[in-house]
């Protein structure tokens, strides 16, 4: 039994068990033949190879690759310890169970922390078969997580390759679209403006039908072109004075504060950390729909921001018709309307490209409302930089 690549088999009362395939390393026949019988009474089935030597391990552990490996401490000429160098070497994940016949607690630490899983005093041999079974339990479950793990990133991967070829079809195919789509808007028009009462009534009609429906496709291409576009160039992000671009966005709707009766106040905005571009266009689709979605009264619209954290905490709240509940996720939904085009116009993509915008930056954007009483549309953008008090301001 002492001589290196000795095959000890024991058969257990539960045959449909697999055999428990043991590296041994012992340089003491007695000792192996105890460790054999204290596996046997509790009826595990073991095929054990027993090895003395480094070299005798090493070439035994690549070619039979056991379930798990039992290693004395010290063999005289070196210490089973030295076989968790091995095994991260070979790149190998085998558990390693210390069997020793004294062992201080410094020394068994030692060799947890160099990857032992576990160790069993030779005057203790009865709790050695439950310490492999837990052993393998750890490795079965380390293999699982590791499974699971590598799923996972490859699924991550595949979606993230699926979402750049499906953005990059989107941008190709809007923008291609878009020459097309200018002749045929172009030639309706004129059509209809060349033949008005000149045919039936039913042929102004369908004209009519026609070039609506083509402008209506004009505006959605270019709609799905500007979603398309969110998250295309992250370089352009830099620390952006959200005053100043409170400022651009009045301007440019002010043509609609000015048909509506609508008042729009922003208090002192502090300096987030995005797209000067795209910041403006989270503002103005936000403030857009408080103006579009309103009651009688004239609406009101206020803008605030407060530091959360690591990010700022930006709100646009209006006295609009409100969102019910059960509706707050689905209006950033690409193309979901909660009302008829014939009540308000519009694709349904502008939350959905505000959604975008501040989830490629690390926020998030939600709605706090209910259906008559108006809305407070809140997103989370980072500070300026890493350093959180850079470039913030009250």
């Amino acid at each position: 039994m002492s001589s290196a690549g000795t095959q000890i088999g024991m058969q257990s009362s539960a045959p449909s068990r697999a055999r428990l395939q043991i590296l041994l390393v012992e340089d003491n026949p007695a000792d192996a033949d105890l460790m054999m019988h204290a596996l046997r009474r509790k009826g595990l089935d073991v095929s054990t190879t027993v090895v003395q030597t480094a070299g005798e391990f090493q070439r035994r552990v690549k070619e039979e690759l056991p379930d798990i490996i039992l290693a004395d401490y010290n063999l005289g000429e070196w210490r089973g310890v030295e076989a968790l160098e091995i095994l991260h070497r070979e790149g190998l994940d085998i558990p390693v169970i210390m069997v020793t016949g004294g062992l201080t607690d410094v020394t068994a630490v030692e060799c947890i922390k160099q990857g032992a899983t576990d160790y069993v005093l030779k005057d203790g041999l009865a709790r050695l078969p439950e310490v492999i079974r837990r052993a393998l339990r750890e490795k079965n479950e380390r293999r699982l997580r590791h499974q699971v793990e590598e799923d996972l990133a490859r699924k991550v991967d595949e979606l993230a390759r699926s979402n750049a070829d499906l953005e990059q079809f989107a941008y190709v195919a809007s923008h291609d679209l878009q020459e097309p789509l200018r002749m045929v808007v172009a030639y309706t028009q004129l059509l209809a403006e060349r033949y008005r009462g000149k045919l039936d009534e039913d042929a102004d009609k369908f004209l009519g039908y026609a070039s609506e429906g083509a402008l209506r496709m004009q505006v959605l291409i270019h709609d799905l072109l500007a979603f398309s576009r969110v998250g295309r160039n992250r370089a352009a992000s830099a620390s952006v004075d959200c005053n100043a671009v409170m400022e651009e966005v009045l301007r440019s709707l002010a043509s609609a504060i000015q048909e509506s009766g609508a008042v729009v106040t922003h208090a002192e905005l502090p300096a987030a950390w995005a797209d000067r571009t795209q910041l403006a266009q989270v503002f103005q689709n936000l403030i857009q729909n408080a103006i579009k979605f309103r009651r009688k009264e004239p609406p009101v619209v206020s803008v605030q921001a407060e530091k959360i954290d690591r990010h700022w905490l930006f709100s646009v709240s209006d006295n609009g018709i409100g969102i019910a509940p059960e509706h707050a996720e689905n209006v950033f939904v690409v193309f979901q309307r909660l009302h008829a085009r014939t009540e308000y116009p519009g694709n349904g993509i502008g939350l959905a490209i505000c959604k975008k915008i501040v989830e490629f930056y690390g926020g998030r954007i939600w709605v706090e409302s209910q259906a008559g009483s108006g809305s407070a549309f809140k997103f989370t953008m980072p500070l300026h930089g890493a350093d959180e008090g850079e470039g913030s301001r009250p």
